[in-house]
């Protein structure tokens, strides 16, 4: 998406004008202007030349914010003075010129004020040159109003501006009124002089009551106040991405031929060597070469804890070095840090709408000619009814103040720009404005297994020596560690490395093993000591040991628990079972709770076999349990479960980016891949699964400020206009002055800017106030549908399968045919669970899986 600075837009009205002009350019696929940062988002082919030109055409400036043809060279260079651009941009300007124009306008406004409405309606005294002197009281009225429409030009500029191009916004509306109340005035004033000429001191004193100079004038200043207050908390919904990018390092230590020298952080360049010392920041991202240390990474994740780090360990830019001296290589510089990503993805967030903002958009566009017609009939018809040309003029100007086509327009992106702030600082972030409204609306909630609800590292969880085996009453458990470690060393594999990393924490010696050999798929063998050393699975152990009766029903048991047993034997006894698992995260369980709190349906995926899977889905406390999942399958899986409800997936893996692209909703868990990443919609940088509610949470309350952004905005102009045009006058008496009229004006995009900061108040991972989802009204609901109950199951009872790999094979073999929708395949049990979704017979079924070399015994 291509970043544009807009300049001259007032209102929503504005940024409609702008988007529609540009979506009209050849090579435009999409166009999102930001009223709230001045900004706008292209994707399209068309030319910056091409983009720029549309925007001047409809009468505003735009400016490229960054080429986006630099190498990565050029990108590491500029990274700074862009993001210096970037900050300058936020600068709020807007503020200290309309406090000085405010000022300016007060000062002639008081004394306008004491001669118009003082004198005349409370008899303040005057200078005795004024007494009786009608003319030379409305000639001064004049010149005090001309100069606040002076100080005030910016408004006439702007709104006759936008009338000429046929886009009229809210200083148009503010211009005519003024201008409306300016004109009658002076007419007023030059028929007070033709009466005094004609010595109609009756018709004098009548003109006097027909001055409107003070309202042109007020109109004028209390606009300037809603502008100011406005301005002034625009500012304040961009407090968190302007924090982020104060984070942003300006120096590093770079080491060059062995010298350690300070040089600009744009400087650096990929795979220098760079310096940190205790209390520095980290400029870049990096990987650490040499020392250990503790980060506070609070600036990126919001997690308040320090993380360790040691050789190997990733840094990134902005985080905080608090112990001690660290020497890293820079892996990713400039744009390509993990700060620039985030404060890219909250700016980007920021220039793209929700979809909610479309029905305020398509009002705004037709808004300020609509007002400018129902003033015009207003005239009119109190014309027609009777009235003098003063009350329908004051009608029809109080029609054109009190409209507020800014209170639409700032609905959505400031609420949307304070929630994604909020985010931000809590480790989560939304790409989109979209994706910041559809996370709240989620039904479904699709969790991989691995490194999502589970740690995604397997660890020893139980070491069961055989008694029997060891001699005397020493550390059996300690003295199996040593036996299983010794053997497991020279393996590969992820249990051998649970088993290494308990025997180092546990701070067992490891002895040398010779002979050492892999049996693929089933274990491993080596010589300790003078005995042959066996370990593997029970099929693979208990052919060269008699296991116990205690011992199996031991694994059965760890296998249920969604534990791996694995078996260690020397020569011709069992030495006993160490169980290894991959834990589930602490606040696994918690987030999960929450969610069904919520009303969210929580399902678990995972290519493990069905009674591991349900092992782990049980502590979990999941509403469903998908287990057999091949990598290729997730996305399949997705596409079954869209038909019940949005769903949100979450994931972390390579594997898992086809299903969060198919996903409602992708959800990445931060410590996981870049293509995950990428894929995803919401990224989370804590990589806690308590974050997934937290974001719902967030999501709910900004669509929820949205509605009463929006609902004021419709509210209050529903029921400001018919006053202001005198609706009830003939009823009730109900008459508005258009001063007050603009004082309403004024206020009103003031409270939806002040409602949408009052999102930094949500409490995003308090569950107090969490409520169930509203069903979809397209007939979807949180449960499976009837056809996917019914659907017919047949379990196969089959031979020869030994490891994973195995349970792989038939499951894909069964998947590929047409009426098997599913097969949940367990190599420890001999079993393959086939669900159905047509009539298929048992011949073919057995004859798909002797084709992969495997037996079947019978189908039940």
């Amino acid at each position: 998406m291509k970043q544009y600075t807009v300049t001259g837009m007032s209102c929503a009205a504005c940024s409609a004008r702008v988007e529609k002009a540009v979506s009209k350019v050849d090579g435009v696929t999409s166009c999102s202007v930001s009223l709230l940062t001045n900004s706008m988002g292209v994707e399209g082919s068309a030319t910056d030349a091409q983009i720029v030109e549309a925007v001047e055409q409809a009468g505003y400036g735009a400016s490229p914010k960054g080429t986006a043809t630099e190498s990565e060279n050029d990108k590491a260079n500029n990274s700074l003075e862009q993001l210096k651009a970037a900050q300058d941009a936020l600068v709020d300007r807007e503020t200290p010129k309309l406090v000085n124009r405010l000022i300016a306008s007060l000062i002639f406004l008081v004394v306008l004020m004491y001669f118009s409405m003082g004198h005349m309606m409370w008899g303040w005294p005057l200078p005795e040159f004024f007494n009786g002197n009608h003319v030379a009281m409305g000639l001064l009225q004049l010149l005090l109003t001309v100069a606040v429409m002076v100080i005030n030009q910016k408004f006439f500029i702007s709104g006759f501006k936008g009338l000429i191009h046929g886009a009229p916004n809210m200083d148009t509306l503010v211009a005519l009124g003024s201008a409306a109340s300016f004109g009658y005035s002076v007419y007023a004033l030059f028929a007070m002089t033709a009466a005094q000429v004609n010595g109609d001191m009756d018709a004098v004193m009548s003109y006097m009551h027909e001055f409107y100079f003070e309202s042109a004038a007020m109109i004028l200043a209390l606009i300037t106040v809603g502008k100011m207050l406005e301005a002034h908390s625009k500012g304040k919904t961009t407090d968190a991405l302007k924090s982020l990018m104060q984070l942003a390092p300006k120096t590093a230590t770079v080491v060059r031929d062995g010298v350690e020298q300070e040089i600009s952080v744009d400087a650096v360049k990929k795979g220098d060597i760079f310096v940190v010392r205790p209390g520095e920041n980290i400029p870049v991202d990096g990987e650490i070469i040499d020392g250990t240390t503790a980060v506070n990474e609070s600036a990126l994740t919001g997690e308040s804890i320090p993380v360790d780090k040691q050789p190997k360990d990733a840094v990134s830019a902005a985080t905080v070095n608090q112990s001690g001296f660290i020497k890293c290589r820079a892996t990713r510089v400039g744009e390509d840090t993990t700060l620039s990503q985030i404060i890219q993805m909250v700016s980007d967030a920021a220039a793209t709408k929700a979809p909610i903002a479309k029905i305020a958009d398509r009002v705004s566009g037709v808004f300020v000619p609509a007002v400018i017609t129902i003033a015009i009939i207003t005239i009119i018809a109190w014309l027609i009814a009777g009235e003098t040309v003063g009350f329908a003029l004051a009608r029809g100007i109080s029609v054109l103040v009190i409209s507020c086509p800014c209170a639409l327009g700032l609905a959505t992106p400031v609420a949307i720009m304070v929630g994604n702030g909020k985010g931000a600082k809590s480790g989560i972030l939304f790409k989109t404005a979209a994706s910041l409204e559809a996370t709240g609306r989620t039904q479904i909630v699709a969790l991989d297994k691995t490194g999502t609800i589970t740690s995604g590292e397997p660890k020893v969880t139980d070491i069961v020596p055989d008694e029997t085996f060891f001699e005397g009453t020493g550390n059996n458990a300690g003295k199996l560690l040593a036996i299983a470690a010794s053997v497991e060393a020279k393996s590969e594999h992820p249990l051998a490395k649970a088993i290494m990393e308990r025997a180092k924490t546990d701070e067992i010696a490891v002895a040398e093993v010779t002979d050492f050999s892999a049996v693929v798929g089933n274990g491993l063998t080596a010589i300790l000591a003078g005995k042959m050393i066996k370990a593997g699975n029970l099929a693979f152990v208990s052919k060269f040991v008699k296991v116990s009766d205690d011992m199996r029903a031991k694994a059965v048991e760890f296998s249920k628990e969604g534990k791996t047993p694995l078996f260690f034997a020397a020569d011709d006894r069992l030495c006993g079972i160490i169980a290894v698992a991959d834990t589930i995260k602490e606040d696994s369980p918690e987030a999960v709770r929450q969610l069904k709190n919520m009303g969210i349906r929580v399902v678990m995926l995972t290519g493990d076999n069905e009674q591991t899977a349900n092992a782990i889905g049980k502590q979990a406390g999941v509403d469903e349990v998908i287990a057999g999942v091949l990598p290729d399958g997730k996305e399949a899986v997705i596409r079954k479960l869209k038909k019940q409800g949005r769903v949100a997936m979450v994931g972390d893996g390579i594997n898992d980016a086809p299903a969060l692209t198919r996903a409602d909703m992708g959800i990445a868990i931060g410590a996981g891949s870049d293509v995950a990443i990428d894929a995803a919609d919401v990224v989370l940088m804590k990589s806690r699964l308590i974050d997934v509610p937290a974001a719902v949470r967030l999501s709910r309350a900004t669509l929820t400020n949205i509605h009463e952004n929006l609902f004021w905005a419709f509210f209050y102009n529903v029921i400001g206009i018919p006053l202001a045009a005198g609706l009830w006058y003939p009823l009730l008496g109900w008459k508005l002055n258009p001063m007050f009229g603009a004082a309403a004006m004024s206020l009103s995009s003031f409270c939806v800017v002040t409602n949408a900061l009052r999102l930094n108040l949500c409490r995003v991972y308090d569950p107090k106030h969490d409520r169930k989802a509203t069903p979809d009204r397209k007939n979807k609901t949180n449960k499976p549908n009837e056809s996917e109950e019914k659907s017919m199951t047949k379990t196969m009872n089959i031979e020869g399968m030994m490891c994973g790999h195995c349970e792989a094979r038939v499951k894909k073999a069964l998947e590929a045919l047409d009426a098997v929708s599913e097969a949940a395949v367990s190599h420890e049990s001999g079993t393959a669970v086939v669900t159905l979704s047509s009539d298929i017979s048992d011949e073919k079924l057995k004859e798909t899986v002797e084709a992969e070399d495997y037996k079947v015994t019978s189908i039940q």
